[in-house]
């Protein structure tokens, strides 16, 4: 089959692109650059045009994976403009696309986060539970109410509500990595905030069976069914690393360094359970953080 990939360069658009086409799939990728190859088609999400749409007819599906770096520097009100800008224009963009096509694609997969739930201490979150607190939590709820336009014009919409995604090659743990081999490695703050994760694999095949089966409509937790304390991250990596973990950073220091950003991203706690993944039979590969982590560092 046929699918468009917004997002395609990215950590975990290229895992899903490579996926698709090892499995004989077409991929059509989205990019804001000139395009150099066959199987690329130019976009500009802020202003809302796609160049030659016709390449996009005959497409079964839609992924968006775009959206600014949320780490990429202080939340100053222009940065969260970006942040926010970014993933309601990218998403508003492609939905008006399919929805002008002449084959429509049976669905539109768009990226949500776990940010949804704001942090919410030592509570359980399903995709039942209600929208969290502060400024991730309102640019999710904006993300996902543009993703579900799609279903308007027939277009079963599926947003994934993402975790920490374990890779070795991106994310946060690329981040983590020299400093924990450093030996610089320590818990943020008091080390009890739940932590949700997903392995990079684990995730490319939750959103391939996103895009295949029927059952997944609306928010979907994308996340392990073992989420952890910062404190056991931090100890089960340097455990499989065989360095020392002493190096702990104080929250107030953290709040001190990055503000807004520390509250809701490394201090905040979110309990996230991947209730619908487990009610449609999803098998997770690295179910429990140590084997995750055992995978992704024997990776090359």
């Amino acid at each position: 089959m046929k699918f468009v990939v917004a997002g395609a360069s990215g950590f975990i658009g290229g895992a899903l692109v490579r996926r698709l086409e090892a499995e004989g799939h077409e991929v059509l990728r989205l990019v804001r650059r000139p395009v150099e190859r066959a199987g690329e088609a130019a976009w500009h999400p802020l202003s809302g045009e796609v160049e030659q749409r016709e390449l996009l007819e005959g497409a079964e599906g839609f992924v968006n994976l775009a959206g600014s770096n949320l780490a990429a520097g202080r939340w100053t009100a222009e940065r969260k403009e970006a942040i926010l800008r970014s993933r309601l224009e990218s998403t508003r963009t492609l939905v008006a696309v399919l929805a002008h096509l002449h084959h429509k694609p049976r669905v539109f997969l768009s990226a949500s986060a776990v940010g949804y739930y704001g942090s919410r201490g030592e509570e359980e979150l399903t995709e039942a539970s209600g929208e969290g607190d502060g400024f991730l939590a309102g640019v999710c709820r904006a993300w996902e109410e543009e993703a579900k336009i799609a279903e308007s014009v027939g277009v079963r919409s599926v947003m994934l509500r993402l975790g920490l995604v374990l890779g070795r090659k991106g994310g946060v743990l690329a981040r983590l990595l020299p400093m924990f081999r450093a030996g610089l490695g320590g818990r943020l703050g008091d080390g009890r905030q739940w932590m949700s994760w997903i392995a990079l694999d684990d995730l490319v095949s939750v959103l391939m069976m996103g895009l295949a089966d029927g059952r997944l409509v609306g928010p979907v937790n994308a996340v392990a069914p073992a989420p952890v304390r910062n404190a056991e991250f931090t100890a089960t990596l340097a455990r499989a690393l065989g360095r020392p973990a002493l190096m702990a950073v104080p929250a107030l220091v953290l709040r001190f360094i990055f503000q807004e950003m520390a509250e809701e991203t490394l201090l905040a706690s979110a309990r996230v359970r991947p209730q619908r993944l487990l009610d449609a039979g999803f098998q997770f590969k690295h179910p429990t953080l140590n084997d995750a982590l055992s995978a992704v560092l024997a990776e090359r």
